[in-house]
């Protein structure tokens, strides 16, 4: 039988994980910000201490063997207890907290800003801009990033698993029309009204997966069509040119900016929800993921964020299932 070290350095766990999580050896060498030769070392130096090889390499792909399989979830476990250690004694109550709230108008901003108000001086919320959760995410996973707000359940099962989450909100999905289009001319707009339209709801855009995936489970079954895949488009003002350009009604939310030219309609029969939730890395410590739960808690009380119309429309997995509801979650 080998005998395994039980002085396993967590550097050599985290080249395993990271390269479990990306099963391609350049990409992981990247999120660790090292050489790919220096990772093949840590990897191979692992596999030696282990008596096991965890990874079956080809030229096409790369795959975890049983055993590598079987130390995954041994390897989670022993890199969050050391994060939670160094976070435990790093002062990390005195550093910026970096929160995405996706928009400058968006839910993630306005309890940004709440939050900032029940903060003294000497507590720094940092905002950030990612176009989506899925982006986020991986900039969660990275430590690149403390905080983010989006469709939670639209993640891949294994991102989310490695995350901490928390509904805050249900926002009322939402279409964005050019002002002569006649459905324009409704307060709501029915879905059925919106057979045989397209619309663009971030089709090919890799860090909105989440959104595209609610967007086709609501247009199932009603003849709406999505707009074909588009290169990621970055910042507010490229987004309003292209879509002026383009003539494109969006799937949108009830918190969204404005387009010239454009109204933004609610739409009913039945009412879609898309739920909002607050994610933030496993084991963060700090007052301002403290004042972020309270400036959600408030904000979900006094504003009515967590209703649902009876018979609304949610996307699965969360038609399904009975979310906490935040308001008695304090």
């Amino acid at each position: 039988m080998v005998r395994v070290n039980r002085d396993i350095e967590p550097r050599l766990l985290r080249a395993f994980t990271a390269v479990a999580d990306e099963l391609h050896f350049t990409r992981a060498a990247a999120r660790l910000y090292v050489a790919q030769q220096a990772l093949s070392r840590d990897i191979r130096r692992l596999e030696r201490e282990l008596g096991a090889e965890l990874f079956v390499r080809t030229t096409r792909q790369v795959a975890l063997t049983a055993a590598g399989e079987r130390l995954l979830p041994y390897a989670r476990r022993v890199l969050q207890a050391q994060d939670d250690l160094a976070a435990a004694f790093s002062g990390a109550e005195h550093r910026p907290l970096l929160v995405d709230v996706g928009a400058p108008v968006s839910t993630g901003s306005q309890v940004l800003t709440e939050a900032r108000h029940r903060l003294g001086p000497e507590t720094e919320l940092v905002a950030r801009f990612h176009s989506g959760l899925a982006g986020a995410a991986a900039e969660l996973l990275a430590g690149r990033l403390d905080v983010s707000f989006g469709r939670a359940h639209g993640l891949d099962p294994a991102v989310i698993a490695r995350l901490e989450h928390r509904l805050i909100r249900y926002e009322r999905i939402a279409v964005v029309l050019r002002e002569d289009h006649p459905p324009a001319r409704l307060e709501e707009i029915p879905l059925s009204a919106l057979a045989g339209e397209t619309l663009y709801a971030a089709a090919g855009n890799p860090t909105t997966t989440e959104w595209t995936d609610l967007a086709a489970q609501l247009f199932a079954g009603r003849g709406i069509a999505m707009a074909e895949p588009f290169p990621e488009i970055e910042g507010d003002e490229e987004f309003i040119r292209v879509v002026t350009k383009r003539r494109w009604s969006v799937l949108a939310s009830e918190v969204f900016i404005h387009l010239p030219g454009t109204v933004l309609r609610p739409l009913t029969g039945p009412v879609p929800l898309s739920p909002v939730s607050m994610v933030w890395r496993k084991g963060l410590v700090h007052p301002g993921l403290d004042a972020l739960h309270a400036a959600a808690h408030a904000l979900a009380t006094t504003s009515g964020w967590l209703h649902r119309p009876p018979g609304a429309w949610l996307p699965s997995p969360e038609a399904g299932v009975m979310v906490r509801d935040l308001r008695t979650a304090e």
